[in-house]
């Protein structure tokens, strides 16, 4: 049965799986890491580049608000069960 908890859980799950990529071990190794985007004229409309981007801002934006949640989480799930 789905439930708003399930829903959340695993949204939250999401965000930690695409804060957790490191461009320089795991990223680096498709070609998208920052050495490979040349600065300048490039096409900025490609999808690689748009993902890279929605990578980056969710790892910006999310950091703190995703260590709250996690915290949250865990005593939630420590003291329910």
């Amino acid at each position: 049965m789905i439930t708003l908890w399930n829903l959340f859980e695993a949204s939250l799950l999401c965000l930690n799986a695409v804060c957790v990529l490191h461009e320089e071990r795991f990223m680096q190794k498709m070609g998208w890491g920052t050495n490979t985007q040349q600065q300048g004229f490039e096409d900025q409309s490609t999808i690689k580049f748009q993902i890279l981007n929605l990578v980056r801002s969710i790892r910006t934006v999310t950091r703190i608000p995703l260590i709250i949640l996690n915290i949250l989480t865990i005593i939630f799930k420590l003291l329910l069960g």
